[in-house]
């Protein structure tokens, strides 16, 4: 099992947008075989970092879903939808695995 963490620095007069953003991807993740754990938006604190976290079952089953992604017409309107509305300044992507009892 992999967790994906997301890290983004978002414009903050373009919340509303990056959350829209956010409900587009949770359903595709499902659609490729990962449980997507939720957005989650500024609240105290900073105004501009928001975070995604969504697990599949290996490393090579999240690369499988990086390249489906491509070729998918709603990952790629998730995609232009984020570049047109600029909701996103960047971004950092990292992978943890789980340590249980």
């Amino acid at each position: 099992m992999i967790t994906c963490y997301l890290r983004y620095v978002i414009d903050p007069f373009k919340l509303k947008e990056f959350e829209h953003y956010g409900q587009l991807w949770i359903p595709l993740v499902g659609k490729f075989g990962g449980q997507h754990h939720g957005y989650f938006l500024p609240s105290e604190g900073a105004n501009n970092i928001a975070l995604a976290m969504f697990t599949f079952p290996s490393l090579a089953a999240y690369e499988k879903y990086r390249a489906a992604s491509v070729n998918d017409s709603a990952c790629q309107a998730a995609f232009k939808y984020a570049e047109d509305t600029r909701c996103i300044i960047s971004y950092e992507r990292s992978f943890f695995r789980p340590v249980f009892e």
